[in-house]
């Protein structure tokens, strides 16, 4: 059985999102949940199908790449397998996420139940938005065709398309549509999900759920009518009315707020902890080797090669002789795979960049030299990314492991990837991208030079 060398280029593009919905993709798919120490998917899908219609909001983060999206995928896949009516979208498509406001997540939220219940056959009209057009397009100087007899999922897209194209029209509706959030909300829960859920029930399905991706990539800007910063006034200043929604709902929150004085106030607002999706250990805390980790991620590697061999029952490989008989038509030797997986620190698209570099350079098998020059790239790109000041944060966290603290160190450090953080059974820990740690600037500066940038 001979390596489609097509597919599996396909196969490691970083900036595909597996969706389960297609079954050519969740043939990829590798459970990462034991090595990450728990299975935070389950957690929230035990958490609806507990409460059943009764409305939960749920918190989830986690860093850039690290799989929070193909996780969420998931979480809708097994939610419409209980009976639940999911609706998953990403809010990069709908709002500018440099500037948003709470009424642009409301109308994004509506807009995305509409047009889904559209597709199942229920179409619903609430008075209030009706008017509600009517009178932002008498408001607005260029008034808007917005569409009074279409469907509502239409007249909100025109609204918020004239929002993200034009500022000046944006602000416009938004100072028009602030100081109506609470009308908006309550049309949303009773004239929209209310009447969703009811005719929901009538087909046989246990509640409405609805997934919000990509809140998580807010800027992390100053707000000009506030001193909070952007993540903070929406889920804590604003938080109160996001979690007011009368249905299911889970929302991607920036990890800036785990690394906050304001993590305390997000919690007391929703009422919950936000779930934190961490790297995949390749190191433990003492700096011994994860077998275990490295093991799943080199399975990622080779069902991307091969995905015709992964199990009915989720193993991602069938017995060591097939993973080593294949191995040699993807890299000259299993070391060069453990290479790739170890200096990828277990951030999976961290790793997929890699790989593909390596795939654009040469056919298979990959060889430990064409991957030693890529990662030789590699990490010269990110160590002049780094600034004078920021070493001496990163020598810290490569001699003591260092808690990364704050949102200036979070932005410094864990936002740009010079830092990687992971979690396991209730411990936490912070290491030096291996991509980083390699650099000689980096053994001159905090190895050698004991920490003095």
């Amino acid at each position: 059985m001979n390596l489609d060398l097509a597919q599996f280029f396909q196969a490691c593009n970083p900036s595909k999102t597996l969706s389960f919905e297609r079954p050519e993709d969740r043939q990829y798919y590798i459970d990462f949940a034991k090595v990450r120490g728990r299975d935070l998917i389950r957690e929230l899908s035990r958490t609806v199908m507990l409460s059943g219609d009764h409305p939960t909001c749920q918190l989830f983060t986690g860093h850039i790449g690290c799989g929070k999206s193909t996780e969420l995928l998931r979480l809708k896949a097994i939610l419409e397998d209980q009976g639940f009516h999911t609706v998953y979208f990403e809010s990069s498509q709908d709002m500018d996420l440099g500037n948003i406001d709470v009424s642009d997540i409301l109308l994004a939220i509506a807009r995305r139940v509409s047009a889904s219940l559209e597709t199942v056959g229920i179409r619903l009209r609430p008075r209030y938005f009706q008017t509600l057009f009517q009178e932002v397009s008498d408001f607005l100087t260029t008034p808007i065709d917005l569409g009074m007899e279409a469907e509502l999922s239409l007249g909100i897209g025109k609204l918020t398309a004239q929002s993200r194209d034009n500022p000046r029209v944006r602000d416009r509706i938004r100072d028009y549509l602030e100081p109506r959030t609470n009308s908006i909300l309550d049309a949303i829960n009773q004239e929209l999900f209310a009447k969703a859920r009811e005719e929901l029930h009538r087909r046989g399905k246990k509640g409405l759920v609805v997934i919000v991706d990509n809140l998580d990539r807010i800027d992390n800007v100053e707000r000009s009518s506030t001193e909070r910063r952007q993540p903070a006034y929406l889920f804590v200043e604003r938080g109160e009315k996001l979690r007011q929604l009368n249905c299911h709902v889970v929302y991607t929150i920036p990890m800036v707020l785990i690394f906050s004085n304001d993590l305390s106030q997000v919690i007391n607002r929703f009422g919950v902890d936000p779930k934190v999706l961490p790297m995949i250990p390749t190191k433990l805390p003492d700096g011994t080797v994860y077998d275990a980790g490295l093991n799943s991620l080199r399975h990622m590697v080779l069902t991307r090669a091969f995905p015709h061999l992964v199990a009915s029952d989720g193993e991602t490989w069938p017995a060591d002789n097939a993973l080593s008989t294949r191995l040699g038509q993807v890299f000259d030797h299993a070391n060069t795979l453990t290479r790739l997986c170890s200096i990828s620190g277990g951030h999976v698209r961290n790793l997929l960049v890699l790989l593909r570099r390596c795939l654009e350079q040469a056919d298979p098998p990959i060889t430990r030299a064409c991957l030693e020059a890529v990662i030789v790239q590699r990490s010269n790109e990110v160590n002049l990314a780094i600034q004078d000041h920021e070493w001496k944060l990163l020598c810290q966290v490569a001699q003591q492991r260092r808690d990364v603290r704050g949102e200036d160190e979070y932005q410094l450090l864990l936002e740009s990837m010079f830092v990687l953080e992971y979690r396991q059974n209730g411990r936490l820990w912070f290491d030096i991208n291996p991509i980083l740690a390699e650099t000689d600037e980096f053994q001159e500066r905090c190895l050698q030079g004991m920490g003095t940038p």
